[in-house]
């Protein structure tokens, strides 16, 4: 005895269909919050492992790394930033080998890009300088003929290009006695994507805004803008605030793409999120010894 086999009818169709598009609709954004916690949670690790090789120089050489290098005096490491000086911390002694290498062969450190064996340095990517979030920074990226590859993270040098007065600056030699304020409560580096276009982050080396590795490898809190015309960007004093890869302005200001705020390591080695809220107290976190009260649920 033949029976007739039953199909759907245009209705259930319609109706299986719905329930799909809702389950997908509910399932995306679920997904997309797992991805910016991973990211969150590697950008957090970098950080710690930053800290923690910032900590095993100071225990070498009793000082933090200087937040970038502009003396001449020998060994001249001119321009070089303190990520570079950490390499040997973070299981990179192979290329700093390199490094010391191409200054020792250098006719002219003062134009940091022009010696071949610096090319190939300063055009690798290094994963514990890059936020996961930041897919650009798994290359290198083409400025002036040269190729560059840089960082997500900034050393703290205080409030300004124009003070001295946190941790990573111009030419530091910062020892943990010097911290008065507290370990815990001074920041050492923050979250900040490299600017639209690919001009300022470089990990290696760079002048940044003034030939001072301002928003290049340091920056601080309450930046100014002394690079860009003030009919592209406003001089500031720039906050933390929350920023767009696509604005050259925000180059001048921590900022992170995860939501809502940004990573910051400080000089006890912690690692903290902090949100955009407590733009207010950034400003006492980024002195060493300001002696400034600082509340204890930012």
């Amino acid at each position: 005895m033949n029976t007739a086999r039953r199909g759907f009818t245009l209705i259930e169709l319609l109706v299986v269909i719905a329930i799909i598009a809702i389950l997908i609709g509910l399932l995306l954004p679920a997904v997309q919050k797992v991805r910016e916690a991973a990211a969150r949670l590697g950008c957090q690790n970098n950080l710690k492992q930053i800290g923690l090789a910032t900590r095993n120089y100071h225990d070498r050489a009793e000082r933090f790394p200087p937040g970038i290098t502009l003396s001449t005096a020998r060994p001249n490491y001119q321009y070089l930033g303190w990520p570079g000086r950490l390499l040997p911390d973070i299981e990179q002694d192979a290329l700093w080998g390199q490094i010391a290498q191409a200054f020792a062969t250098d006719p002219n450190p003062a134009v940091f890009y022009g010696h071949p064996p610096h090319q190939a340095i300063q055009g690798t990517p290094l994963t514990a300088f890059a936020c996961p979030a930041d897919t650009r920074l798994r290359q290198a990226f083409e400025q002036s003929g040269y190729k560059f590859a840089y960082t997500s993270y900034l050393g703290v040098q205080g409030l300004s290009q124009a003070d001295r007065a946190g941790v990573l600056f111009p030419d530091s030699a910062v020892a943990l006695v010097h911290i008065t304020d507290g370990t815990s409560q001074t920041l050492l580096a923050g979250e900040r994507p490299p600017s639209a276009g690919m001009t300022l982050g470089w990990w290696y080396r760079g002048w940044g805004q003034q030939k001072n590795g301002s928003a290049e490898m340091i920056m601080g809190v309450r930046e100014i803008n002394t690079k860009l015309p003030p009919e592209q960007c406003p001089k500031g004093p720039y906050s933390f605030s929350a920023g767009r890869l696509d604005n050259v302005c925000d180059t001048f200001h921590f900022w992170s793409l995860h939501p809502d705020g940004a990573n910051f390591a400080f000089c006890d080695g912690s690692v903290k999120f902090l949100r955009y809220s407590a733009n207010d107290i950034l400003p006492a976190l980024a002195t060493r010894a300001g002696g400034e009260v600082v509340p204890g649920d930012y």
